[in-house]
């Protein structure tokens, strides 16, 4: 057979076949018959194996240690070289005897007898058939008995149940050993050249990875077909826990190699990092570390912050979510936890900074000043969370800088006009792929303390959409008792806003929700007179142009007379915005003329004014005259300041309907009714013919018909108007008025008087009517802004008539 090489077959199966094993020779029909015709000697040598089971037909190898058996085999291989080969009960027993042994076993032919290098017999067996011990003869020096033959039962060789099973039997023997990459394909050629069925079976079942009991009981089934059932069995059982078990490493190998994969990538970009000198990923965590040890925050952030950053190097630095993590703890170090900047308590040197960068704006000096002096006396009180309203253009936005450099505070600016998503507020959760703080978190971040002026400019612009309610989110920052644990959806910890000072602007309080209008302290910044926008054109805004234009104060001096003629031929509001606009206008005229070398006057008139902006367009505020009946000069309040507006009213011949013209809303028209009606039901204690009513009609109009009007305010307006209109006397001359009235003739209080006021004082206005309750209003308005006016306060509409309507007949009377 030309082997050379041999392994120990003892416990051979198809799973542990080595590569260079070989199993010769394969049973040819032809031996089969020859084996089944021989005839079985009386007496045979018995050789006990330890760790097999010879199987009719099978060909092993086996390594023979005991001196007994050495023996056994030596005088074998010198007479008829057949044997009897039987199973050990007990593998650990050296010297068997009749009861250690299995009494079945199989009649073996010793095909060679090698001397091995290492001293040991191996011997080359081939199995014949079965027999039984039937008495044993001899102990000495070897077991010998007598033996009788094991007739197997063999099927009809066409029984189609028979075939199935090995076909059965050879295809799963052919699957193990595809998928088992311990068994040389050799055992498939092998197999496939197995023509004798019965050798297939004892062939499969001696290499079967089975136990000697096990496979005793194969040897030991008299059916050939019940052997066969056994068999497939077995390899059915093999084949599943090869499946496991392949299936188990191929996971393990792949997840291996993944971790090896990346753990080798990882490698070659540390090393890339390192030589390009940035900074490997144990370097970032260390930095992290020392740069927490740095900061001073409380114990429970601390303990937050350890527990991310053991989340941080748990993670692969190529998931997404690496990138969220550190920018979470980057946040969490950049915050300024407990970092205060130190309040300068300085009040003379507070008042003159509010002084130099703000002209006026006394009630918002004042509670600044108040609020620095407490927090002198005591250092921990919470900051006031103030609210300015007001017109446009007044200062209530620049002002947040002067308070944050009065109080030595940082600056930070928050706009909220538009603002309609809650997670601008609060943050966004950590869970979504660009998450970030929330804009309150962000600017604390930025101001780098954590009690800067805070400035929420344009608070009254929130809106609300799908995504959330702002203002409801803004309750808990402005609120002194719960932002002391500011809670941010990004951050996840509480952040203490309450050193921070809020100031909040806005342009219309209605708008704003009225629980975040409760929580914040309302100071009402009102337009400015003529006379303070003089001064703060002089003193603010003509320096601040000539300075962004590039020229000096030699450049270009602009006197008040002139700035006055700009103001109120130019502008027409209650900040100083439009005015800052027609200044920039001059500024650049001059600039122009200084660049192409032409001449100008340095000192501007009248005439130059005139000459830069163009004729004045903003005439119309200014009192008219009282020659026409019916014409009255009223006060209203607009969102851009105060104003002045003339109630006109006429009558032509009709059945005595009421029409009401320019633009006005539900309200105005019912002041309106309510004049007419009460002129009516009084007209004989006015002297008026209550007959005049039924033949003549009443238009009444309030001029600028584009602009929306409305408001109970001109309701004394109105009754004046109409008192003149048929009484065809005069008004008084430079007289305004604003009130409402019921249909009992009272005079009842209205808003918005010091816009009112100024806006009289604008129109050259010497006499003002008011509400008896409106006096204490007036009371609080600084003199220089009642200085040339005369204020009358009534409670009844007798006495706005005998304040209004003079004796003197209009020109033109109409006879009614």
């Amino acid at each position: 057979m030309g082997v050379t090489k041999f392994t120990t077959f003892d416990k051979l199966s198809l799973q542990d076949l080595d590569t260079d094993s070989e199993l010769i020779p394969l049973l040819t029909p032809e031996d089969e018959e020859e084996m089944n015709n021989e005839q079985l000697p009386e007496v045979l040598p018995i050789l006990p194996l330890r760790n097999t089971v010879l199987f009719p037909g099978v060909v092993i190898p086996i390594t023979a240690g005991r001196d007994t058996s050495i023996h056994l085999i030596k005088d074998a291989n010198a007479g008829s070289k057949v044997i009897g080969v039987v199973s050990q009960k007990d593998e650990t027993v050296e010297a068997p005897g009749i009861k250690d042994i299995n009494t079945l076993g199989t009649v073996a032919r010793i095909l060679r007898v090698l001397q091995m290098p290492d001293g040991n017999t191996t011997v080359i067996l081939q199995g014949k058939k079965r027999f039984e011990i039937a008495e044993i003869l001899t102990e000495k020096p070897y077991l010998t008995a007598t033996v009788r033959e094991t007739a197997e039962v063999r099927p009809d060789e066409e029984s189609v149940e028979f075939t199935t099973i090995i076909d059965s039997l050879k295809e799963l023997a052919l699957q193990i050993i595809k998928d088992n990459p311990n068994i040389p394909s050799e055992a498939a050629f092998a197999i496939k050249n197995i023509q004798s069925n019965p050798f297939l079976i004892n062939f499969v079942s001696s290499n079967l990875n089975l136990s000697v009991a096990e496979k005793q009981e194969l040897l030991e089934i008299g059916n050939l077909q019940e052997r066969a059932l056994a068999v497939l069995k077995h390899l059915n059982t093999e084949l599943q826990k090869l499946e496991l078990r392949n299936e188990l490493q191929s996971k393990v190998r792949s997840d291996l190699d993944q971790q090896q994969r990346e753990y080798f990538l990882h490698q070659q970009m540390k090393t890339i990092q390192e030589e390009l000198g940035g900074m490997s990923y144990d370097e970032e965590i260390e930095e992290l570390e020392a740069k927490a040890q740095e900061k001073q925050w409380s114990e429970a952030v601390a303990a937050h912050f350890e527990k991310e950053l053991s989340k941080l190097q748990r993670m692969n630095p190529q998931v997404a979510e690496y990138s969220i993590q550190r920018n979470y703890l980057d946040l969490l170090l950049d915050l300024p936890w407990d970092s205060y900047s130190e309040d300068r308590f300085d009040l003379k040197r507070a008042r003159r900074i509010l002084d130099r960068d703000h002209y006026g704006l006394e009630d918002v000096k004042k509670r600044i000043l108040e609020y620095l002096a407490v927090l002198k006396l005591r250092a921990d009180m919470k900051s006031p969370i103030l609210c300015m309203y007001g017109p446009p253009g007044v200062g209530k936005t620049s002002l947040g800088k002067s308070v944050a450099e009065a109080l030595g505070r940082e600056y930070v600016r928050m706009s909220l006009g538009g603002l309609r998503d809650e997670a601008e507020i609060r943050g966004h959760r950590k869970t979504y792929i660009g998450a970030m703080p929330g804009r309150i978190v962000q600017s604390i971040r930025k101001a780098g303390t954590s009690n800067p002026v805070f400035i929420l400019d344009e608070i009254d612009k929130l809106s609300s959409s799908y995504q959330g309610d702002p203002s409801s989110a803004m309750l808990e920052v402005l609120d002194p008792e719960q932002n002391n644990d500011f809670h941010d959806n990004f951050l996840e910890v509480g952040y203490d806003l309450s050193k921070v000072m809020f100031i909040a602007t806005a342009n219309n309080l209605s708008t704003i929700q009225p629980a975040l209008l409760d929580r914040m302290e309302i100071i009402n910044v009102t337009g400015y007179t003529i006379e303070e926008k003089v001064e703060i054109a002089k003193r603010h805004l003509l320096p601040k142009q000539l300075k962004e234009h590039g020229l000096g104060p030699e450049h270009l001096k602009i006197g008040k007379r002139q700035l006055e003629k700009i103001v109120e031929g130019y502008t027409r509001e209650s900040g100083v915005r439009g005015l800052e606009k027609q200044i920039a206008k001059m500024v650049r005229h001059a600039a122009k003329n200084i660049a192409t070398e032409e001449a100008y006057r340095v000192k501007v008139t009248d005439e130059d004014v005139m000459e830069v902006l163009g004729p004045p367009r903003l005439e119309r505020d200014k009192y008219e005259n009282n020659e026409v009946a019916g014409v009255v000069t009223g006060l209203a309040w607009t969102s851009v300041g105060g104003d002045i507006l003339f109630i006109e009213s006429i009558l032509s011949r009709g059945k005595g309907t009421l029409n009401i013209t320019g633009n006005l809303g539900k309200v105005m028209k019912e002041s309106a009714t309510i004049a007419l009606e009460y002129l009516k039901a009084n007209a004989e204690r006015y002297g008026v013919d209550p007959e005049v009513f039924e033949k003549y009609n009443v238009h009444i109009h309030v001029p600028e018909g584009a602009t929306p009007k409305d408001g109970p305010s001109a309701g004394i307006a109105m009754l004046t108007s109409l008192m003149s209109l048929f009484s065809q006397r005069k008004v008084r001359k430079s007289m305004a008025m604003t009130g409402e009235i019921t249909l009992r003739g009272k005079v009842l209080p209205v808003g918005g008087i010091k816009e009112k006021i100024l806006a009289a004082k604008r129109a050259r206005i010497k006499e003002v009517i008011l509400c008896e309750e409106n006096r204490r209003d007036v009371a609080e308005i600084k003199e220089e802004y009642l200085k040339g006016l005369t204020f009358h306060y009534v409670s009844e509409m007798d006495q706005v008539l005998e304040l209004a309507i003079t004796d003197q007949k209009v020109k033109h009377a109409k006879t009614l």
